[in-house]
């Protein structure tokens, strides 16, 4: 079995690449079969790297469609197992979920859109994109806040890495009434976990050259929990002294990104805050529709787009902007070890926003989804 590249080194935990082998539909459905029977002619290469593929709500399976498109021109070596999950389509089950699961745990790399999540309470807690995080123990969310050459916003040539854990915390699930009227939330935090993400950040930023970690948290007021996490971080700066390490209040980190994002570079943080803060640095380059994001275990890599949006209010529009989708896609090939491919996409995406000629509404432009999908398209023979 071939080691995969590109992020070995996240947790010093190789993810295996899997062997080439025949694709096959997991799905149930009668459309994700058909979806899946679609993919499998379009795609079919012998040799191929087999990914599990959830399109998600919103404007997921349009986003999907464009990568499909994009790795079709680009002639990409990977097989989609594509799956149908949803708590808002009346797609979701305890057989759906385990199929998904055995998909994801045999390919070991997953490309997936937002699962909406309802805020109507019907008996189970935790939601089926939680449920998915917690049974693969992907507990690194690495989102990659850069700029994008042409595309100008409030604060250009940004560059910097939220890392946040993601299987603890508020994000627990842990509620209850106690008392009619009051509801107790509790969130939930370990040393194992802490050491582990505050490891992870520091391994990143040494693979990549960064200077600087910064642990976000509210210690001041949590003290146990909160001060717990920023002791583990401490803890882990001193075994990497060449890397600067500073800690900052969640409120000021906040305040700190919108006036000046520049002093950062690589954050990390507990659940909720770093859900928080995706979404605001993601503001800060263009939206929730240009900025990456993956997430990590120790053998399994999934990866989807940084700011997690459903925008069901564009579904059936074709105004969706495929870049942050495209973006995660490209690092997935990467991941594969598949760099020429990963280069060719991410280039041509890069190249159809900086000439500036399509754009979507979301970039200020007028063009449709399709429209920039096909741009891309046209991007790649000339790279």
């Amino acid at each position: 079995m071939a080691a995969l590249g590109g992020v070995r080194w996240v947790t010093r935990a190789l993810v295996a690449a899997p062997n080439p082998r025949a694709w096959r539909s997991l799905c149930t459905s009668a459309v994700a079969q058909a979806a899946s029977r679609s993919q499998g002619e379009d795609v079919r290469v012998e040799g191929a790297f087999p990914v599990t593929m959830l399109p998600g709500d919103g404007v997921g399976p349009e986003l999907m469609h464009a990568v499909k498109e994009v790795f079709k021109a680009a002639s990409v070596p990977v097989e989609f197992q594509e799956h149908h999950l949803s708590e808002v389509q009346n797609m979701a089950s305890e057989e759906k979920l385990e199929q998904v699961l055995s998909s994801m745990k045999e390919n070991k790399v997953a490309i997936i859109g937002k699962i909406h999540t309802p805020m109507e309470y019907k008996g189970e807690l935790a939601s089926y994109d939680m449920r998915l995080r917690r049974k693969l123990d992907l507990f690194a969310n690495v989102v990659h806040v850069k700029s994008l050459p042409g595309y100008k916003t409030r604060h250009n040539n940004l560059d910097l890495v939220i890392i946040r854990e993601q299987t603890e915390g508020e994000y627990s699930s842990l509620e209850h009434e106690s008392a009619r009227g009051v509801i107790e939330c509790l969130k939930i935090v370990t040393r194992t976990k802490s050491q582990r993400i505050a490891k992870f950040a520091f391994d990143y930023a040494t693979k990549k050259g960064r200077g600087k970690v910064t642990a976000v948290h509210k210690a001041n007021i949590m003290k146990l929990g909160d001060g717990l996490f920023l002791q583990c971080c401490e803890e882990v700066a001193e075994l990497y002294p060449k890397i600067k390490f500073e800690t900052m209040i969640i409120d000021n980190c906040c305040m700190q990104l919108v006036q000046n994002p520049y002093q950062f570079d690589v954050l990390v943080m507990p659940n909720l805050y770093g859900n928080i803060i995706d979404n605001l640095a993601a503001g800060l380059v263009g939206g929730a529709g240009v900025v990456p994001g993956e997430s990590y275990s120790a053998e399994y890599a999934v990866f989807e787009t940084g700011a997690r949006h459903p925008f069901a209010q564009a579904v059936g529009r074709n105004i969706a902007n495929p870049t942050a989708m495209l973006l995660s896609a490209s690092n997935m090939l990467r991941h594969l070890n598949l760099e020429h491919h990963s280069n060719t996409i991410a280039d041509a995406v890069k190249k159809v926003i900086k000439v500036g000629k399509v754009r979507t509404s979301h970039m200020g432009g007028y063009a449709a989804c399709q429209d920039f999908t096909e741009a891309v398209i046209g991007a790649l023979s000339n790279l």
